[in-house]
C-alpha cells in the first residue's frame, strides 16, 4: 500500500491493477488480525498496527467522510447511462431528483437520445451533445467543439470527448466531459493501453483549456490512485474526499466516475441510487473558490 508505485507497470501494467483496487488491500488486516488472536502473538498484533497505520493515512479521511452537503455554486451529477439501458425515461427522471445544475451523460444511444432530450429538456433547456457523451444544464452554452481523446488504432467514428463554456452568474467555466475507453482484466495483467493513451490526449487538452476555471465529468474508466490517469490527475482537483464507489452498480468497488475541477473546489461527492445503468450515477457539489 505505501510503495504501489514502485510496482512496475511494463509486464501486465500490474501498477495499474494493483491501483485500481488499492484501498481493498486494507482487507488483509483483519484476516491478519485473526491469525495473530489465534496464535497469541503479541508481536504480530503490535505488528499490524504498520498496516493499519498505513492505511488510515491513504484512506483514512475518505473512510470517515460525511455527506457535508456544505455551501455550493454549482450542483454537478455525472453518469454512465449504460447503452444497454432499457429505461432511459426513469434514468433521467431520477437525475432531475437530484437537483443538479450541470448534468454529463456517456453512452447515449440514438433510439435513447431524443428520451433524454425529452425528458431532461424542461429543467435544462441548454444541451449538448457529440458522438456518445452529452451535456445537460440550465445556464447558456457556447464554444462546443469536440474534444479528440481517440487512440490511434481505433476506427474512425469513435467520439467520446466534449468540450463547452458554461455561462453562470458568477462567471465562464469550461466543462469537459469524457468517456475514456474500457479496461480489461486477462490472465496476462490488465488490458490498458487505450485507456492510457486517451488520457494523455484528454490530459493535453485541458493543458491547453484557457479558461481558468475547468469543470470535468466522466467515465474515465480508471480510480484517481491508477497512474493510468495521472495525466488528468496531476491537472485536476481529483475529488479524493470519500470512496462513492460507482461501479458496478450491483456491487459497487471502485469510482470509475469522477467529477474534477480546476480553480475550483469540490465540496462533496457521493453516489446517487440505482439506475437502468451497470454504474451509479454521482454527485458533486462544487465551489468557485480554489
Amino acid at each position: 500500500m505505501a510503495f504501489h508505485s514502485v510496482v512496475p507497470n511494463a509486464v501486465g501494467r500490474l501498477g495499474s491493477l494493483l491501483e485500481t483496487f488499492l484501498p481493498w488491500l486494507g482487507l488483509a488486516v483483519p484476516l491478519l488480525l485473526v491469525l495473530a488472536l489465534l496464535r497469541r502473538s503479541a508481536v504480530a498484533l503490535v505488528a499490524l498496527l504498520l498496516p493499519v497505520a498505513v492505511w488510515g493515512n491513504l484512506f483514512g479521511r475518505m473512510a470517515l467522510a460525511q455527506e457535508d452537503r456544505g455551501a455550493h455554486d454549482i450542483m454537478a451529477v455525472q453518469h454512465n447511462v449504460s447503452d444497454e439501458n432499457s429505461d432511459p425515461e426513469g434514468t433521467a427522471s431520477a437525475l432531475i431528483e437530484a437537483a443538479p445544475d450541470v448534468v454529463a451523460l456517456e453512452e447515449l444511444t440514438p433510439s435513447a437520445l431524443s428520451v433524454y432530450e425529452s425528458v431532461l429538456g424542461a429543467d435544462y433547456p441548454h444541451h449538448v451533445v457529440e458522438g456518445t457523451v452529452g451535456l445537460w444544464s440550465k445556464y447558456p452554452l457556447s464554444d462546443v467543439r469536440p474534444v479528440d481523446i481517440k487512440p490511434k488504432d481505433i476506427p474512425e467514428g469513435w467520439n467520446r470527448g466534449l468540450r463547452t463554456t458554461a455561462r453562470t452568474p458568477q462567471g465562464d467555466i469550461a466543462v469537459y466531459v469524457a468517456h475514456l475507453p474500457s479496461v480489461r482484466i486477462r490472465w496476462n495483467g490488465l488490458s490498458s493501453g487505450w485507456r492510457d493513451e486517451s488520457a494523455g490526449l484528454l490530459g493535453d487538452a485541458i493543458a491547453a483549456e484557457e479558461l481558468d476555471k475547468v469543470i470535468l465529468l466522466g467515465d474515465l474508466n480508471s480510480t484517481v490512485d491508477d497512474r493510468g490517469l495521472d495525466p488528468v490527475t496531476e491537472r485536476m482537483d481529483s475529488t479524493g474526499r470519500s470512496f462513492a464507489f460507482s461501479w458496478p452498480a450491483t456491487l459497487p468497488v471502485s469510482r470509475i466516475d469522477h467529477v474534477m475541477t480546476r480553480s475550483m473546489t469540490v465540496t462533496d461527492i457521493r453516489t446517487l441510487p440505482a439506475t437502468g445503468s451497470d454504474h451509479l450515477p454521482i454527485a458533486a457539489g462544487i465551489r468557485f473558490e480554489p
